[in-house]
């Protein structure tokens, strides 16, 4: 496949997840949340967890921002949704690098849809936006972690 059609499929991908968001909404019970927001364009973002025993049982967020935050929102609680948390972590860290331009060895770990991002490394202006609900998740489970 040429660069110009993955190019264009990714943006495609990246469209579908801030037309048609996954999990978007809160969750109902027990669950931790984060507020976090970019001031240098104006996303903000709400992330919910559910962890149960070490594993996401749920992820939602609620927010408002560009096409790269927000889609970036849907893809990060579809892609840590049933994971262990220690994966869920490690899964951003692999994005933080992509986001950075960096060779990623996914370790066995598939990021599906979020390797549609990549592209966003071409433009430092907007990797605060596509690291944002990262960013939200990670702060949640540090503290949770640290009770």
């Amino acid at each position: 496949m040429s660069f110009n059609n993955l190019d264009t499929l990714y943006r495609q991908v990246i469209m579908d997840h801030y037309k048609n968001p996954r999990n978007k909404g809160s969750i109902e019970g027990d669950h931790m949340t984060v507020d976090m927001n970019n001031p240098t364009c104006g996303d903000r973002i709400q992330i919910q967890l559910q962890v149960d025993d070490g594993i996401v049982k749920d992820a939602k967020f609620e927010g408002e921002g560009c096409s790269i935050s927000l889609a970036s929102a849907s893809m990060m609680t579809q892609a840590i949704k049933d994971k262990p948390v220690d994966e869920a972590l490690k899964m951003s860290e692999i994005f933080s690098d992509l986001m950075q331009g960096n060779e990623v060895e996914n370790e066995d770990i598939d990021l599906g849809d979020i390797e549609a991002l990549q592209g966003v490394s071409k433009f430092p202006a907007r990797i605060k936006c596509a690291t944002l609900a990262w960013k939200a998740m990670e702060k949640g489970v540090d503290e949770e972690k640290q009770g």
